[in-house]
């Protein structure tokens, strides 16, 4: 393996998140930052709350950009490329973590909802991994900066691995992540560029409370986490960090599962 200088953190790198005005796109934002990489933060509405992630971020000291775009729309990820070369020079690391559901029964969902889904969790993390190799590979390995040409991290979920009754857009979006991921990373690996998954569980945001709002409802969810807790948005911004650093420099394409043993199907502890 050629030397390179090894850091403790992310210092001096530069980092994208989409979708990351709220949420596990929030927290794992913050943690680059507390990492010490500058972060532009993607997001598709509420410009309000992603000046306030940018605002904290600069408050560690670190660099913040907002930027508005669907990440489904090709010219407007590649304007928003454009605008992180622009402000920042390059990009170190990509967290693709934009993604959203639209539930309905199976034989109730309309195309319409089937493409929304499709297109923002799958076709959205395609066009900006593919917009983060191109510079990956213009730049190559920066010693100085990290042993890798540039990380990707997607955000899967469980549901990569775990069916999901009412939810078929989402978990087909999900199961093709995660073969996506693996495959561009065996393809770019030669050329030093890391592409992993982040697979989280039940993780308390806005976008969930119903599943852990009232006593009767989290005691329900516990049903399905063996560790017996909700994970939190640390939990997987700790985790992105790590995975982004030199320190996880030897993975590449796989799936961390970040969901307290929910992937350990928990009701056949019993026996089934």
């Amino acid at each position: 393996m050629p030397s390179c200088k090894v850091h403790e953190s992310l210092k001096g790198q530069k980092a994208m998140v989409t979708g990351a005005n709220s949420g596990i796109g929030r927290g794992i934002a913050l943690a680059l930052a507390e990492a010490g990489a500058d972060v532009l933060i993607n997001f598709y509405s509420d410009p309000t709350a992603a000046a306030e992630v940018v605002e904290q971020i600069e408050g560690l000291g670190r660099r913040g950009l907002a930027f508005q775009a669907d990440v489904s729309k090709e010219d407007e990820v590649l304007a928003m490329f454009d605008a992180m070369l622009k402000e920042l020079g390059t990009i170190d690391i990509l967290v693709n973590n934009a993604g959203l559901q639209q539930d309905a029964p199976f034989h109730e969902m309309t195309l319409r909802q089937w493409h929304r889904v499709l297109d923002t969790n799958l076709t959205g993390q395609f066009l900006c991994a593919r917009e983060a190799v191109r510079e990956f590979k213009r730049r190559g390995v920066v010693p100085e900066i990290s042993c890798a040409a540039g990380k990707i991290l997607c955000i899967s979920s469980v549901h990569e691995l775990i069916p999901w009754a009412g939810h078929v857009n989402y978990a087909a979006s999900k199961g093709g992540v995660m073969l996506m991921m693996k495959s561009i990373a065996q393809e770019v690996a030669p050329a030093r560029i890391r592409v992993n998954s982040i697979s989280p569980g039940a993780i308390r945001t806005p976008i969930n409370t119903d599943a852990w709002s009232t006593p009767e409802a989290y005691e329900s969810l516990l049903t399905l986490i063996p560790y017996r807790r909700i994970g939190e948005v640390a939990d997987v911004g700790r985790v992105a960090a790590w995975l982004a650093s030199d320190d996880a420099d030897y993975i590449t394409g796989h799936s961390l599962y970040v969901d307290g043993g929910m992937t350990l199907y928990p009701g056949f502890a019993t026996g089934g």
